[in-house]
């Protein structure tokens, strides 16, 4: 494949991913009032999606574009301790829900990032959410997989093409880091 003919799926991709418009402003509004209430939110992903949590969670700690109050927000990727810990003790398939068992808290958000959306891991802990009054929000890839069946709502972003899925997957993020820190910067 050329360049040009990978930069052609990309526009293709992002243009079909503006069809999620009231999708986003869901997800928006859920960040929102979940921040202005005092919550926070709780990234985790597997693999680029771990990279991606991290990244979505420092843009609300730190900066997006605008300076204001830090946002509260955290990635359950981040602990090496805490992963190989409760990965030798309790298996690789709880390493989010056990940390997010302990973290988080009822009005949180916990935002599952897997292109799959089968990845078992994150299953396990928006189960954990679920049970802990933690909203759960899902990115994935257009089929939305398992976790599309345990989230409040699911971003299912229309590719099946990892790398495709990945590129989305950021800029969805960066667009609701970009609204709650519009909406909040005078509030927080």
């Amino acid at each position: 494949m050329s360049f040009e003919n990978y930069c052609q799926t990309v526009v293709e991709n992002f243009e079909a991913l503006g069809a999620l418009e009231k999708v986003m402003e869901n997800a928006a509004d859920i960040w929102v009032q979940a921040l202005k209430r005092g919550n926070k939110i709780i990234f985790c992903g597997n693999g680029g999606s771990a990279s991606d949590s991290q990244h979505l969670a420092a843009e609300l700690v730190g900066r997006y574009i605008l300076e204001r109050d830090s946002l509260p927000s955290i990635a359950l990727t981040v602990d090496t301790s805490a992963l190989t810990a409760i990965a030798n003790d309790y298996g690789y398939d709880q390493v989010f829900a056990r940390q997010l068992s302990g973290l988080g808290k009822s009005g949180d958000v916990f935002v599952g990032i897997t292109t799959s959306g089968n990845s078992a891991n994150i299953l396990a802990a928006a189960k954990v959410a679920r049970k802990m009054g933690i909203s759960v929000m899902g990115f994935t890839g257009q089929s939305g997989g398992k976790l599309a069946e345990v989230c409040d709502l699911c971003i299912k972003v229309p590719s099946d093409a990892t790398n495709h899925i990945q590129e989305m997957h950021i800029a969805v993020g960066h667009y609701l880091c970009g609204i709650a820190e519009n909406r909040l910067r005078d509030e927080v």
